[in-house]
């Protein structure tokens, strides 16, 4: 039976197909970085069909509406921006390419933001699955336990978000 290792790899050791650590790292920031400039262009291309596409539907007119109205004020500064908020990452670079953003500062915002979210995410991201593995492995019911306040504490985050949302929508005039 194989033993799970006790702590994080070693930056230069092989960590995942036969590749170092920071290495893996840096090929995922290029990645996310790639998927940044797909969703700009794919933004761009459909402009104003990304409301009656299945994506737009499912998002909301109202919450586009809103995510336009963030990238008019901010400009690519709301690119860096939306890395640190999570449903806001994967839909304002398509906005801001429907909305043509000037390229040249969304490849910076988009850059910088990769260059800064990635690794925070890459190596904080390993370091909590490390201690939780650790734990899982010194005291199993405990890791349980651990998992199981994190699952109940997101459930009563998204609960309240929720609740929030759906009481700004009942004050709301028709």
């Amino acid at each position: 039976m194989r033993h799970l290792p006790l702590a994080m790899p070693a930056p230069t050791d092989p960590f995942w197909l036969g590749l170092p650590y920071w290495l893996v790292g840096v090929i995922l920031m290029i990645a996310l970085f790639v998927v940044f400039q797909v969703y700009y262009w794919a933004g761009r291309r459909l402009g104003e069909k990304l409301y009656e596409s299945r994506v737009g539907e499912r998002m909301g007119r109202e919450r586009i509406a809103r995510i336009e109205r963030t990238v008019e004020k901010w400009g690519a500064l709301a690119v860096y921006g939306c890395f640190w908020v999570p449903m806001l990452r994967h839909t304002l670079p398509w906005v801001a390419g429907a909305l043509r953003v000037s390229y040249p500062w969304y490849v910076v915002a988009s850059a910088l933001g990769c260059m800064t979210w990635a690794p925070l995410w890459w190596f904080g991201g390993m370091v909590a699955l490390w201690a939780w593995l650790r734990l899982a492995y010194q005291s199993p019911i405990t890791a349980a336990l651990v998992a199981v306040a994190v699952v109940a504490a997101v459930a009563v985050y998204v609960a309240r978000r929720r609740k929030k949302r759906a009481q700004r929508e009942e004050t709301l005039p028709a």
